[in-house]
């Protein structure tokens, strides 16, 4: 080894040893006679003091020092001068004289600042990765990551579960997302397909008698990317055999706490996690993942909107739609412009717009109060809970509309308001979902989670009907702060069932046959009762890092456009490469 002790690691107890360092420079300051230069590796930081008195050779050497130098240092610990020691820095108490230094490798001037927090174009910094990766507050979401995954696999370990690998490499199914797919060389005109998940992978392993399995997995699916979604992703791959849902809900909600209080004790966590049906959710929030770290729950003021001549109310109620709204605490407030950029959250949601009253000291006011009336306006507010200073924002439209424009606006508002506390973790579980939606452009049902998931055993004689979307599903999600972290199914294990499933959905029997054959012939063979659930560890490391998107928690991420600006990829291939593999390119000529 070329040091003999981590830089951050050296405390009072080494003093009046000789240590060996290696790193990199971090700072450097000349005070006169002495250098002083503060050592980084993975560890942390030490300072190093150069003093020509103490050898003239390494002083010389370090006036050619520059920041992010690799550098070997040889040197007595030592304690700092009284007045000097540095609280802020554990190593602050003492200080390494130096006796000997060795340049290991000289570095150009960095792009980015790696020795101060100062905010950089993250096009800079994916591209010089490996640079940003050196700051500290990098490094310390991938320690925080590598403590999370240890906890897990630790957790699981001592709950019976066995660690199983899946293939990379296999045959594409419709699982819900485009899958990405790679052409086989030995079989011209044939491709495999990356995993979206190890769905069925996971239900062989059911059938195969492993009862418990899991899989720190990596996933791949060709969607659009936002701030908590990449193209390739890693997920706590759970299965579980002789089960019901609670078993599942119960041991997940288990690890997960135990996971997060041993990597960040610091944070709030709401334990047990609450239940929601997927209905409650919409109904109270706005959305099937909540933030559930503040209050402001969405209102049905429909009732009260019967009768009325404003035709915004009248229509969106004549049309089956709904009259919800929200209240702002302090809302009054607000300029015009501010009511305008809420108002602007609602239409981007679908909604035509946002009717909004205030009540003042004096009385209540909106600009739609001549269409309202006094009396009605007096009704809302009281529903509404309406105190003086408050404002209150209401979208009439079909009930999906206005429970995804409320709920745009409730998280928008959630965040100017300052109402989360950001050192709690406020899981909870999204349940009952609904099993089948109504493809209008394709004229079909589809599944809503994936074709493996058994209907709620109460519902099934609803499958005789033609409106299927009263069937609800033994699906379940996990979310966190707005986030949806995880999601699982009890599966389908009966062939005729799954089957007719595949029907319900379209597919033909030789459809049927030449994908998902091989699971069905397996379930023939004795399966058991089985579900499970799969957990994002990228979402998880993200609200526990608090960062602002999964790409500060992964090492080489992709941009929004799913770019690598580090390997430049994706990129052509040589013609030979396509040649091999059978492939010739019909891409648009540009005009």
């Amino acid at each position: 080894m070329l040091k003999s002790h981590p830089c951050g690691a050296l405390t009072i107890a080494e003093v009046g040893q000789t240590v060996t360092l290696a790193g990199w420079v971090h700072r450097r300051r000349n005070h006169g006679g002495l250098i002083f230069v503060d050592l980084r590796d993975r560890s942390g930081l030490v300072q190093v003091v150069f003093n020509p008195a103490e050898s003239e050779a390494a002083h010389a050497t370090a006036d050619r020092l520059r920041a992010e130098y690799v550098v070997q240092v040889t040197g007595e610990v030592q304690r700092r001068p009284p007045g000097t020691e540095n609280p802020a820095l554990a190593t602050g108490a003492i200080e390494v004289q130096a006796q000997q230094l060795r340049i290991l490798a000289e570095a150009r001037t960095p792009p980015i600042a790696i020795n101060e927090e100062v905010e950089v174009d993250e096009a800079l910094r994916l591209k010089y990765r490996y640079l940003d990766l050196r700051r500290p507050k990098m490094l310390a979401n991938f320690i925080l990551r590598h403590r999370l995954v240890k906890a897990i696999r630790d957790l699981m370990d001592q709950e019976g579960f066995l660690e199983i690998e899946t293939p990379i490499l296999n045959k594409s199914t419709p699982e819900g997302a485009r899958d990405f797919l790679v052409p086989s060389r030995l079989h011209p005109g044939c491709f495999y397909a990356l995993p979206q998940s190890p769905q069925q992978m996971k239900q062989l392993l059911m059938v195969a008698g492993i009862e418990k399995y899991f899989q720190i997995a990596r996933c791949f699916r060709d969607e659009d990317l936002r701030a908590d979604r990449q193209p390739e992703f890693t997920q706590l791959d759970i299965e579980m055999s002789f089960v019901e849902q609670e078993d599942v809900l119960q041991l997940a909600e288990r690890v997960i706490t135990a996971a997060v209080r041993r990597v960040c004790p610091q944070k709030r966590l709401l334990s047990p996690f609450p239940r929601l049906s997927y209905a409650e959710a919409l109904r109270r929030f706005g959305s099937d993942r909540p933030d559930l770290r503040f209050g402001l729950e969405l209102v049905d003021v429909s009732d009260l909107a019967v009768g009325s001549e404003f035709g915004v109310f009248s229509t969106a109620l004549a049309e089956g739609g709904v009259v919800w709204g929200l209240k702002v605490p302090g809302g009054a407030a607000f300029s015009r412009k501010h009511v305008d950029e809420l108002a602007e959250i609602a239409r981007r949601a679908g909604a035509r717009g946002l009717v909004t009253l205030v009540r003042e000291a004096e009385g209540l006011r909106s600009p739609s109060a001549r269409y309202l009336g006094e009396g009605r306006m007096a009704a809302l507010a009281e529903r509404l809970a309406l105190a003086p200073g408050d404002l209150a924002g209401m979208v009439a439209a079909p009930l999906e509309v206005a429970a995804a424009a409320l709920g745009s606006l409730r998280s928008e508002l959630g965040r100017r308001l300052g109402l989360a506390d950001p050192r709690t973790l406020a899981f909870c579980w999204v349940v009952d979902f609904p099993a089948f939606e109504w493809k209008e452009q394709e004229q079909r049902w589809d599944a809503v989670h994936h074709p493996f998931t058994a209907p709620k055993p109460e519902d099934l004689p609803l499958l005789e009907g033609e409106d299927l979307s009263r069937v609800r599903a033994a699906q379940y999600d996990l979310v966190c702060n707005g986030h949806e972290l995880g999601g699982g199914s009890i599966r389908i294990t009966d062939p005729e069932l799954q089957r007719r499933i595949f029907r319900i959905m379209g597919n033909s029997e030789e459809t049927v046959r030449r994908q998902f054959g091989h699971l069905l012939t397996a379930f023939e063979y004795g399966v058991p009762p089985h579900g499970g659930i799969a957990i994002g560890i990228d979402r998880l490391t993200m609200l526990l890092a608090d960062a602002p998107n999964i790409r500060e928690v992964i090492a080489f991420p992709k941009t929004q456009s799913g770019t690598d600006l580090l390997f430049e990829a994706p990129a052509p291939v040589d013609p030979a490469q396509l040649e091999e593999l059978h492939i010739r390119l019909a891409v648009p000529e540009e005009a």
